[in-house]
């Protein structure tokens, strides 16, 4: 049922809609410039290399990555006319996105530390079954959410918006996927740190040559865990002040403002660094094998391409 008001007590939530939209807009751009300036290396990299799950990955994350932005676009315009029925589509699609892409980032993250920790079955095991847990908890969250939350289209002064009712504990569930996702990123992390830590420690034991090539591979590995979870500590310092009651029942400029980072931080982790764990270590791959023998040394660092480097360090 379409709610109708030319009240001036909403020209305040108009204003802030006005600026979120901007957000949106913002966020979108970011995924359509990184994608052109990253497709001649997926050419590369993705497409002409023997197909696999990373492969395929990369291919989802990134291609899903641009209609989403584009709704979330569509979805805040305020002078595009959406029906109820529109409304709820578009809701229960960017939704169920933003529970299947951490996902999806999980099995990509569970791959690099799979092969920082040498391919360790035990480790591979540990990651899998908590990565798991975490997703279906999140997935049966995201079904009771989503019922408990209706979209109707509102006319205020003539302007259009998509409006969502949140009934219940929607808001409280909400929250509790994003800290599940978030103990799977800390516990990454603190993964990530402790084998780089460990590793680098144990180069100068090996030869220079080895210890060249093995802390190239690490540095590369480093660097782009870096970014990544430099984006997602932003997104959960963000998202942990939206979840103050001051900010969940306000409709202000600042909520918005604060809304719209958290957006375009949130995009840029799933579609912009996501993709990019992905071309980084496939770029070095490609670097190393052109300009070696292809006997130089790495252990399973290959990242999913199945050639295998004989190596007397460890990696």
């Amino acid at each position: 049922m379409t709610f109708v008001s030319n009240d001036p007590i909403w020209w305040p939530l108009l204003d802030a809609q006005f600026l979120f939209s901007f957000w949106q807009i913002a966020a979108s751009v970011v995924v359509l410039y990184d994608w052109v300036l990253t497709v001649g290396q997926e050419i590369e990299l993705i497409w002409r290399q023997r197909w696999s799950l990373m492969t395929a990955l990369y291919l989802v994350i990134r291609y899903i990555g641009i209609p989403y932005s584009f709704a979330n676009v569509l979805e805040s315009m305020s002078f595009v006319s959406l029906t109820d029925a529109v409304s709820n589509i578009l809701w229960y699609a960017i939704n169920w996105t933003n529970v299947v892409m951490p996902a999806m980032l999980g099995v990509i993250m569970i791959a690099r530390l799979h092969a920082m920790y040498q391919g360790s079955r035990t480790m591979l095991l540990f990651l899998v079954i908590i990565l798991l847990a975490v997703n279906i908890v999140c997935v049966v969250l995201g079904v009771i959410t989503l019922k408990y939350i209706a979209a109707e289209e509102a006319i205020l002064s003539g302007v259009h918006m998509c409006g969502y009712d949140f009934e219940g504990d929607a808001q409280l569930l909400a929250s509790m996927v994003w800290m599940l996702n978030t103990v799977w990123e800390v516990l990454a992390l603190c993964l990530s740190v402790w084998i780089a830590v460990k590793h680098f420690r144990d180069l100068r034991r090996l030869g220079p040559s080895t210890r060249s090539t093995i802390g190239d591979c690490f540095r590369v590995l480093v660097q782009s865990h870096v970014l990544y979870f430099a984006s997602f500590a932003g997104v959960s310092c963000l998202q942990l002040i939206g979840l103050s009651p001051a900010f969940l029942n306000s409709n202000s400029i600042r909520t918005k403002i604060l809304n719209g980072i958290v957006n375009v931080l949130l995009i840029v982790q799933m579609f912009v660094l996501g993709p990019r764990l992905i071309l980084s270590v496939r770029e070095y791959h490609t670097t190393l094998v052109v300009g070696s023998d292809a006997d130089t040394s790495m252990n399973s660092i290959v990242f999913q391409q199945h050639v295998h480097i004989s190596t007397s360090g460890t990696v």
